[in-house]
């Protein structure tokens, strides 16, 4: 007998799942770039980490956010361009960074040597401009800089450093974390800050390029201030025809326990917190249709994932990459195909080294972690139209302080495309095995026409990553019988599995 049921409503449409929801964030902080993604002393002639390089590109990443995070809010973006011997030394104002875990940044890997890098990899770029200590001017020259054609002295100086063509950057985060590190700001004096941005950015689309901008305003887990910045937004003379594309919001899990310390109760609490993103999403949502009602705002994730007490300041954020940490992103990933009718683009934290990165490096090598597995799983739901599950699974009474949640033990999401329906599946029970009953609605299943991988099956919750392990983790093929009406999916503890049927 099936411990839980999912049924799958192919004719009941979401939206599309736009494949910048497996988006990625790469910040100046520890040893992401420096060390990650750029290291002269084992790089290839143009500074890049050429192993770092091939993983990121088979990835197929979607987009790319850069430079942060709070160093956005410190970073100017000339200090970046130009002749390698001639870029200042600065101070990184937020974090140590590189192997010598010093709190300085060199400028050797600026807007070129990052631009390059998303052509390299396939990905689009996603700049954070400098609102806490810019200025608009700054933001506009910039803008100016990546993607005028004519004949100006930034589009000049841009051919003068290599680069003929302009990129055609289209994203462009006006601030990071406004509230806090970006310059401690009440929502209403960042919606004035923001205005001034978006005027001498957003006026350059009309104009200047062949391609329309897409603006993102810094939002927060607090979301009385998102409703007071939206207010003060629409209060502009120009209101509902203000240029603001998107609004974002962060969310963190895990900081209160590193993994390798954690029970079984703990588990169950790490993964009710990663669950509390979809209660972010929908909040953030109901604020922009209360506020922007004529407005088509999107909502971004653009920084999230587990943060462990080990993970800090001093050692570049860096912590192990674990079986429980790819659980948890692939039970997050779940509730993003579930909400792609509002949710336009996500980036975990981060993609090199730091945080819940994919991709980990020493002097000599760099190899995939877990959480790497779990978006190559996935990968298939991107640009999928994402359809309605229901699921029906036991659940855990999760006890924190004075606060009861519920956990449940299976997460589900599914996506229709013209190869298929794609389902994903996680068993969140990292103490047992969940048997599942998958069926498609008015659908007629066939054997033949259904294949399945499964991820984890041999290792425990806490087992991390080495790289001597790393190929471990890659994803085994799973039986799925099927009796015509539904496909029986076996789930060891803290397992993750996709399901095609043709």
């Amino acid at each position: 007998m099936a411990d839980a049921e999912i049924t799958v409503h192919t004719a009941a449409s979401i939206d599309r799942i736009a494949p910048e929801i497996h988006g990625h964030f790469a910040e100046h902080l520890g040893r992401c770039i420096y060390g990650g993604i750029w290291h002269a002393d084992s790089a290839d002639e143009d500074g890049f980490r050429e192993e770092t390089v091939s993983l990121l590109e088979d990835l197929e990443l979607p987009v790319l956010r850069w430079p942060g995070g709070c160093f956005a809010d410190d970073y100017h973006w000339e200090d970046g361009v130009g002749p390698q011997d001639e870029r200042p030394r600065r101070r990184n104002l937020f974090w140590a960074q590189g192997p010598e875990e010093k709190p300085e940044e060199s400028n050797s890997f600026g807007t070129d040597e990052f631009l390059e890098l998303c052509e390299r990899i396939g990905t689009e770029p996603y700049l954070a401009a400098n609102v806490g200590s810019g200025s608009p001017q700054e933001a506009a020259n910039w803008v100016e800089y990546c993607n005028y054609d004519g004949d100006t002295e930034l589009a000049d100086r841009r051919r003068e450093n290599g680069r003929e063509d302009p990129y055609g950057v289209k994203y462009w985060g006006l601030g990071n974390e406004n509230w806090g590190c970006g310059g401690q700001m009440s929502p209403e004096q960042y919606a004035r800050e923001y205005r001034r941005y978006a005027t001498y950015v957003g006026t350059q689309s009309n104009l200047m390029f062949d391609h329309d901008l897409e603006l993102i305003a810094c939002g927060f887990e607090g979301h009385e201030w998102n409703r007071r910045f939206l207010e003060e937004i629409n209060e502009a003379p120009w209101g509902a025809e203000f240029p603001l594309d998107h609004l974002t919001l962060h969310h963190y899990y895990g900081r209160g326990t590193n993994v390798d310390e954690a029970d079984e109760d703990k588990y169950d609490r790490m993964l009710a917190e990663a669950l509390e993103m979809e209660r972010h999403i929908e909040r953030m949502a109901g604020a922009i249709n209360a506020v922007a009602t004529t407005r088509d705002i999107g909502v971004i994730i653009d920084e999230w994932g587990t943060w462990h007490p080990e993970a800090t300041a001093d050692n570049g954020l860096e912590q192990e990459g674990t079986v429980f940490d790819a659980l948890s992103a692939a039970a997050v990933l779940n509730i993003f195909n579930d909400n792609s009718d509002v949710v336009t683009m996500t980036n975990i934290a981060q993609t090199v080294n730091v945080l819940q990165c994919l991709v980990e490096t020493d002097e000599d090598d760099a190899w995939a972690r877990p959480t790497y597995r779990v978006f190559d799983l996935y990968a298939p739901h991107k640009g999928n139209e994402a359809v309605r599950t229901s699921v029906d699974t036991p659940t855990r009474e999760v006890v924190d302080g004075d606060s009861n949640d519920e956990l449940p033990l299976v997460s589900a999401s599914a996506s229709v495309g013209d190869d298929g329906t794609y389902v994903t599946v996680a068993n969140l029970d990292c103490r047992g095995e969940q048997t599942v009953d998958v069926s498609l609605e008015g659908t007629d299943l066939n054997e033949d026409d259904i294949s399945a991988e499964i991820l984890f099956a041999e290792q425990e919750p806490d087992y991390a990553v080495t790289k001597h392990n790393a190929d471990e983790f890659t994803a085994d093929d799973l039986a799925v019988p099927s009796d015509g009406s539904s496909i029986e999916v076996e789930l060891p503890p803290s397992t993750v599995a996709a399901i095609s049927i043709e």
